[in-house]
């Protein structure tokens, strides 16, 4: 008789889900903090060098810079202070500010995100095995693959989401409408790409550890609590 498939544990895949989260954050964080001064950088005067001159020149003033400000004072202390402040200056529309664009990103890419990683599984999965027998380095292929897709897809609407969440109150009264006047005008269309090469070095690595993460987590569960 053939064996019955497991049904889907909502608890051991949001356990696992968290932890590939942290896999992802742990992994690509210094970049994306790389990523969003490259998107933010203001353009350049006539006859005057940009602010950063690509990834790892930004990379690199962002460390000095950090260093400096370690010891002077900071505008937050901390992420429950800074929605504080904005809550104290904005009210909750200042918690939730670019919360359209964000779903403008998430939204497809996720989708996008998603779907490139089950299919690369079962194009992974030699024929006869199952894809829960998948190897790590086709797991961290097939993630990583999967994390530029999702950025091919998502890049446009995250330079507008950054853009407009950096900017001060009331500078888009029309939302990312007019972030996304003024960034073709200014900049042209390839400003909706700044960060790209940021973008492209970071997803392979934090994907590929997200999916990683999940799949060991997962795994793991299953040994240790085999029945919930």
């Amino acid at each position: 008789m053939a064996d019955q498939a497991k049904p889907i544990s909502p608890l051991k895949n949001l356990l696992a889900g968290g932890f590939g989260g942290m896999c992802l954050v742990f992994v690509g964080h210094p970049l994306d903090t790389v990523k969003v001064r490259l998107q933010t950088q203001p353009p350049s005067l006539p006859g005057q060098p940009p602010m950063y001159s690509g990834t790892f020149d930004c990379f690199r003033k962002t460390l000095m810079r950090e260093i400096q400000a370690s010891s002077g004072e900071t505008k937050y202390n901390g992420a429950l202070d800074c929605a504080k402040k904005l809550y104290q200056e904005s009210g909750i529309r200042g918690i939730y500010k670019g919360t359209v664009l964000t779903l403008m990103r998430d939204v497809p890419a996720s989708g996008m995100y998603f779907m490139t990683y089950e299919w690369l599984k079962n194009i992974f999965t030699p024929e006869g095995k199952s894809v829960s027998e998948l190897s790590v380095p086709r797991i961290l292929v097939a993630g990583g693959i999967a994390g530029i897709f999702n950025w091919a897809v998502a890049i446009p609407p995250d330079v507008l989401k950054s853009r407009f969440q950096t900017a001060p109150p009331g500078k888009y009264p029309n939302g990312f409408r007019d972030v996304l006047k003024e960034l073709i005008r200014n900049e042209g269309i390839t400003s909706l790409y700044k960060g790209f090469n940021a973008v492209m070095i970071r997803a392979f690595p934090a994907n590929a550890a997200c999916f990683l993460g999940f799949e060991v987590a997962m795994k793991f569960l299953n040994w240790i609590t085999p029945n919930l």
